[in-house]
């Protein structure tokens, strides 16, 4: 009960951080969007109407924020035991599609500025309006962002990431309003089609981070030692393998874990060996182990331990071969399994049969079971 109310209390935490730098983005983006809007129609400035519709659309992709993590912080129930906690990728691909939006209907009204031109007319006013919006965005992105990597959230992250471009986009307003100025040289619509492809491309980036998350990304390979190495402190682990993350939300993680242990133990041991492992592993990491399987490992057959060490130097000298591990011989029933992760980047396939064709022919007595591996962490 400790644990759920802690987790509950994580969340809640994280939550007022989210919807509090959302709602300063909100307001900051509202107003940048009034001032640069009234600019733009003023001085007939497209780049500087578009950078306000870019605005607007950053405060719209902070209400779906904000509406995400609302909704992600619903409790489990029976329908979905697990929680809400993927509804925050949804809602970052909204928003990434908002942007997309935003980037495609930006580039069609700077094609018809190019196509039919109109001369500009900027004011000293409009000028340090387009100035100050550089350093508020600027300032912005880089609070929002940080606030998204503090507590993991991918909206934010990617909102921060924007605001950070968006004063890039704003600059180079600045820029060809003073160029023109200075040259009587029209470049705004030219700058319109830049800004467009920036969003877009920020739109895109938004939307294939969104969708590896929702397809099942690799997880972080500094958490996966992390957790590998807190199983394998345990006093009855060989070793940690296979370790699989199923992500159920933003530091949400539910999953499994093989372990090797020796042969001689008992149910009651590895019964208490599994609860302890649960616990550490949850208290350190805050990551729910719901199963934990067992390798059993020969420690009293002389015989056993010389074929795992001539197998293994057979197995590990062979090109792409990542990991050897779940290693057990029985010399009575005359069998050999053990599991090998082979990369991606090479023949898994050919390579699987050739080291159980050889494996084979080394012990032809024995029933060789191979399984191959997928390497989903470091």
């Amino acid at each position: 009960m400790s644990e759920n109310i802690e987790v509950r209390t994580s969340m809640e935490d994280r939550s007022r951080i989210i919807v509090r730098t959302s709602m300063i983005g909100i307001a900051a983006n509202i107003l940048l969007a009034g001032f640069k809007a009234a600019v733009g129609v003023i001085s007939g400035s497209i780049a500087v109407v578009l950078d306000a519709v870019n605005n607007l659309s950053d405060a719209l992709s902070s209400v779906i924020t904000i509406v995400g993590t609302k909704l992600a912080e619903k409790l489990p129930d029976k329908k979905h035991p697990l929680g809400y906690g993927r509804i925050e990728f949804l809602s970052a691909m909204i928003v990434s599609a908002i942007v997309l939006y935003a980037g495609i209907t930006s580039l069609t009204e700077s094609v018809k500025k190019i196509i039919h031109p109109e001369a500009a007319d900027y004011s000293t006013a409009a000028l340090i309006i387009i100035a100050a919006a550089v350093v508020v965005k600027y300032l912005l992105g880089r609070y929002v962002k940080a606030a998204g990597e503090r507590v993991n959230s991918g909206s934010l992250i990617a909102s921060g990431a924007d605001a950070m471009n968006d004063s890039v986009i704003s600059l180079s307003v600045f820029i060809s309003a003073v160029i023109y100025l200075l040259f009587h040289l029209s470049l705004e619509a030219y700058v319109g089609v830049v800004i467009a492809v920036m969003i877009i491309r920020s739109g895109l980036e938004m939307l294939t981070d969104t969708l590896d998350e929702i397809l099942g990304r690799r997880i972080s390979g500094e958490l996966s030692r992390q957790i590998k190495q807190t199983v394998s402190e345990d006093r009855e682990v060989q070793g940690a393998y296979d370790l699989i993350l199923h992500s159920y939300g933003p530091d949400r993680y539910v999953g499994s874990v093989h372990v090797e242990v020796r042969d001689s133990m008992k149910a009651p041991e590895i019964d208490r060996m599994i609860r302890r492992i649960t616990k550490n592993v949850y208290l350190k990491h805050k990551v729910i182990i719901e199963g934990i399987t067992i390798y059993s490992q020969n420690s009293d057959d002389p015989e056993a331990v010389r074929m795992k060490e001539k197998i293994t130097d057979y197995v590990m000298s062979q090109e792409g071969l990542l990991q050897m591990h779940g290693f057990y011989a029985d010399t009575a029933e005359k069998s050999i399994i053990f599991d090998i992760i082979i990369d991606f980047d090479h023949d898994r396939d050919a390579i699987y049969q050739r080291i159980k064709e050889q494996i084979q022919q080394m012990y032809p007595g024995y029933t060789v079971i191979i399984s191959l591996d997928a390497n989903i962490s470091d």
